[in-house]
């Protein structure tokens, strides 16, 4: 018998044996107490793997050509894999304690004494036998290390399968989870979206509803705007027609009162034919001059108060009526004055008739009564006109001023020229600058200012403005400040008097020291105080043909700006400054000039003009006011003067 077939044998009897009909589990080693337990004489050593792997490795050269010769005699080992897997389970469980790297140290000793029995067994075993015996158990543990290789190779494919499988779940379900919020997410972009849209409707409702409120009060403020402009139009329109029938009547009362001028003019109080010595016309001028004076005073008032009423009309134009019946009435008087001159005349001529024819009987001829003639009569009542001296002097002075105007043309007109415009303002600032200066509290600074105004008039340089100035420096510089200090004379009457009366006299000390010395400059003051005040003449303008209501009210001295004449408050006040600096001016001198010479403008002139101002016809306010300031400066030196 070969040994191949004896090795399967061997197998068939151990599978018959007792041992080999144990059922082995495959899962052995859970129950390792159990095989412990079983204490049968056929298991072999734990280290009969170490024994048979130093046989095999003797006997493997005797057994290689037995392997050769018989390969197709392993096809049967596998049909009897049932045989040699309960062989292999228990070599492997022999085997197994040989493979720990931790043996238990109870069997220490065991295992000594078995690993000595098994060297001795070895030894009796032929090495044929045992070799086959190994070799098909290592044959049965190589199959069976493949089974387990492919087993676990497939639990390993399975556990990727399921690992795949529950990662391809996992994955699903992520996704599912995914969805599922992305679900809720566009649910909740969608309640979002319901809720914005649902509150972005009721936001339009509401403005639109806030705009149809809007529309609403709009269209009520429109209403009310429209209402307010249409009543602010018609306001205006009310306001532009009582405007145009004030001017309406302001027109006709500044009409009526120049119609009331010109008729007065024909009243001539002093008007006496040679041949009516016995009309008097007096009365006539008296009450046109009251009537002249109440279409004043009305206009006046209507033009402090604003426009004229029809009341104010009406009475304007009954004063207008009474000083036509008036003039009428006078006519009518002279026209029977007239009349019975020449009732007279007649008679006179019937009478020298009569005369004649007794001529050649009476020796001694009667003469004729001789005629008045050539002569000045009388002059009976008051006066509204100056005298005819007074208004030649009045218009020398004028014709004087105008005259120096026309000297220095040159420095007036030089707006192109920069020299001659800062030689002009130098000039002018030394000339009005110390006028300024002088107040009724001067005192010691009266010459200081007097000598440096009396130097610029002499030629002399000053210093002004830290300028050093000359009337030298233009041939037309004495003339301008000439006229410039007489204007700057008489502005402080206006102005400065006006305000305080005691600022009279240091002004006119020092205006007299200079007319004195200066006489040109006198005549320039008189002309300017006289066109500012010609009732300091006295003089009252009368209204001529083509001169307009606004430069008559000049002439008179009133102030008229933008169509306005000043308040007649204000206009006696500078009436008052003015008389009172003439009346200072009369009868104070320079006190340290030389006093032997006579005064260039004394107290003779201070009574003419206050026995011409008494012989004239009163004005309302004007005359009473002008005579109360002109006395209460110049009482005391008359009566000195007088006495």
């Amino acid at each position: 018998m070969q040994p191949r077939e004896l090795r399967w044998e061997t197998l068939a009897a151990l599978r018959t044996s007792s041992k080999g009909r144990l059922s082995y589990c495959r899962h052995w080693l859970r129950d390792e107490d159990i095989l412990e337990g079983c204490m049968s004489p056929l298991v072999l050593s734990p280290y009969s793997g170490w024994v048979l792997d130093r046989v095999v490795g003797q006997s493997a050269p005797e057994t290689a050509p037995s392997r050769s010769s018989t390969p197709k005699e392993s096809p049967p080992l596998t049909n009897q894999s049932p045989s040699l897997e309960k062989i292999t389970s228990a070599s492997c469980q022999g085997s197994s304690p040989l493979l720990s790297t931790e043996p238990s140290e109870t069997k220490g000793n065991e295992d000594l004494s078995l690993l000595e029995m098994d060297r001795e067994v070895s030894s009796a075993v032929l090495p044929s036998k045992v070799t086959e015996v190994e070799g098909c158990i290592r044959m049965y543990e190589e199959m069976h290390r493949l089974k387990g290789k492919e087993g676990l190779r497939k639990r390993q494919e399975q556990q990727e399968q399921m690992v795949r499988a529950v990662y391809d779940l996992a994955s699903e379900q992520l996704k599912r989870f995914d969805e599922l919020k992305e679900l809720k997410q566009h649910q909740e972009f969608q309640d979002l979206q319901e809720v914005m849209e649902k509150s972005s409707k009721e936001a339009q409702g509401q403005q639109e509803k806030l705009k149809e409120e809007h529309r609403h009060r709009a269209k009520v403020l429109n209403l009310k705007l429209r209402e307010a402009e249409q009543q602010r139009q018609r306001q205006e329109e009310l306001e532009r027609l009582r405007k145009e029938e004030g001017q309406e009547r302001l027109r006709r009362l500044y009409s009526i009162q120049e119609e009331v001028l010109q008729l007065n003019q024909q009243i001539d109080p002093n008007y006496r034919q040679k041949d009516l010595p016995r009309i008097d016309l007096s009365a006539y001028s008296n009450r046109g001059n009251q009537i002249c004076g109440l279409v004043s005073g009305l206009i006046r008032t209507t033009s402090e108060r604003g426009f004229p009423t029809q009341v104010d009309v009406a009475n304007t134009e009954r004063a207008l009526q009474e000083m036509r019946g008036l003039i009428s009435s006078m006519q009518q008087e002279i026209a029977a004055a007239v009349e019975e001159k020449r009732r007279r005349d007649e008679e006179e001529e019937r009478q020298k008739q009569k005369e004649l024819l007794k001529k050649e009987q009476v020796k001694a001829q009667t003469p004729a009564p001789a005629q008045q003639s050539g002569g000045k009569q009388q002059k009976e009542g008051l006066q509204v006109k100056a005298e005819e001296s007074t208004m030649q002097w009045y218009q020398q002075l004028q014709d004087a001023a105008e005259q120096c105007i026309a000297s220095f043309s040159e420095i007036s007109n030089c707006k192109d020229n920069n020299e001659v415009k800062k030689i002009k303002t130098d000039l002018q600032k030394a000339a009005t600058i110390p006028v300024s200066q002088i107040s009724r509290i001067a005192g010691s600074q009266l010459r200081e200012i007097f000598d440096k105004i009396n130097n610029l008039l002499s030629g002399k340089s000053v210093l002004s403005g830290g300028r050093t100035v000359s009337v030298t420096q233009h041939p037309q510089g004495l003339d301008f400040v000439y006229y410039k200090l007489a204007e700057k004379f008489v502005n402080q009457g206006e102005e400065e008097v006006a305000s305080h009366h005691d600022a009279a006299f240091p002004i006119a000390v020092v205006a007299s020291g200079i007319w004195e010395l200066h006489p040109r400059v006198g005549d320039l003051f008189l002309a300017h105080l006289h066109k500012k005040c010609p009732y300091s003449v006295p003089f009252y303008p009368a209204l001529k043909e083509g001169t307009s209501m606004e430069e008559y009210q000049r002439m008179l001295g009133y102030q008229v700006k933008d169509s306005k004449v000043e308040e007649q408050d204000h206009f006696l006040k500078r009436m008052s400054g003015l008389i009172r600096l003439y009346a200072a001016i009369i009868q104070l001198r320079w006190p340290y000039g030389n006093k032997q010479g006579p005064h260039p403008h004394g107290l003779n002139y201070g009574w003419r003009w206050l026995a011409q101002m008494l012989n004239m016809e009163p004005l309302a306010d004007v005359t009473a006011t002008l005579l109360l300031d002109f006395l209460e400066v110049y009482f005391f030196k008359c009566l000195d003067k007088s006495g």
